[in-house]
């Protein structure tokens, strides 16, 4: 019999998502399957139609919102299965999702995480924003994907059908033995959403880990289903989140070079957002910096003794993705050196 695996779907006021793409879901090719929608306290009345319209997924209900981060941290201690699936609401699936990614990590026991191909639902033939083919960090630590720089989309020609150990794998569509979740110590519920995903990627990779890129199975983003590209609460967690993680998982030393060039590079963002008239933005990056300086001392309590040298990881690209991309007008992930 094949491994169990539990389909977790967190649920905020996504009942349209919810009647759109569970019952895709429910068809899915696989035969020890289970299938949760973790309900972080819905204001909609999401919970009363799942019981009367899908009866055989298990609803697990919070008591409030804690976020993508903390919501699945409080579900997935309620569930049990060999594998966990961490899905949004938003996302299609096509009916040999699950086996091919579940394969390619049965095959090695140190992959703990891996990612599916991750295009967009609106345009198929799209990588999509949150994931594509795998997930980089460049240099400073700056998140980038196979198959999407920056506002640059890839079409798939099938550049990226080599299945390939990457730096952090998408939450839009997130595998991880249930035992990794468990000695990682699941998500950072203080990131409360937005590269939570990079976070336990990066501490995984620091316990020697592997994440990794399936291109065989493929499913369809919509994207934005929570929180829009151009929110600037979204910018805010991004920010922030990204300076937190850089603390947690990098080596003392490291950390204090690479979050200081980092923290100037932002700084060039937030004087783009003030001369395009953007000052919510520029707001949120303020807000962004004062969060992370705030949080100095809570965040140094996380970190471990699993701290390993950056540029050693799988899936660091050893320049800079900003550079690349708006000096040199590097805009394909096959033209980076």
């Amino acid at each position: 019999m094949n491994p169990s695996v539990a389909v977790v779907i967190l649920n905020w006021n996504g009942k349209a998502y919810l009647k759109q793409f569970l019952p895709g879901i429910l068809l899915s090719e696989y035969d020890n399957l289970q299938i949760v929608v973790g309900d972080n306290a819905s204001t909609d009345d999401s919970v009363l139609f799942l019981q009367e319209n899908f009866p055989t997924v298990k609803i697990i209900q919070n008591d409030q919102n804690y976020g993508f981060a903390g919501g699945y941290n409080k579900v997935l201690e309620r569930v049990e299965a060999d594998y966990f699936v961490l899905l949004n609401s938003d996302v299609e699936v096509t009916p040999n999702w699950i086996k091919p990614v579940v394969d390619l990590m049965e095959s090695d026991m140190r992959i703990a995480s891996a990612q599916p191909k991750i295009k967009w639902q609106l345009n198929k033939k799209q990588f999509e924003y949150a994931g594509a083919a795998g997930g980089y960090l460049d240099i400073y630590s700056f998140p980038f994907c196979r198959g999407r720089l920056f506002n640059v989309y890839e079409l798939d020609n099938g550049q990226y059908n080599d299945a390939r150990e990457v730096f952090w794998a998408s939450g839009a569509a997130f595998f991880i033995k249930s035992k990794c979740w468990i000695e990682a110590g699941g998500l950072d519920a203080d990131l409360f959403a937005h590269m939570e995903e990079i976070d336990l990627c990066w501490r995984l990779k620091n316990l020697n880990y592997k994440v990794m890129y399936c291109p065989d199975a493929e499913v369809y983003h919509v994207g934005g289903g929570t929180l829009q590209t151009e929110n600037p609460f979204k910018t805010y967690l991004n920010f922030r989140n990204n300076l937190i993680i850089m603390q947690k998982n990098l080596p003392a030393g490291d950390a204090i070079f690479r979050i200081t060039i980092r923290m100037f590079i932002d700084f060039v963002a937030w004087w783009h957002f003030l001369l395009t008239g953007k000052p919510k933005f520029t707001m949120a990056v303020t807000k962004g910096h004062w969060h992370f300086l705030k949080s100095l001392l809570k965040t140094s309590k996380k970190r471990t003794a699993f701290q390993k040298n950056y540029t050693k990881h799988t899936g660091v690209y050893n320049n800079s993705i900003v550079w690349a991309f708006f000096i040199k007008k590097i805009q394909y992930f096959s033209k980076l050196k």
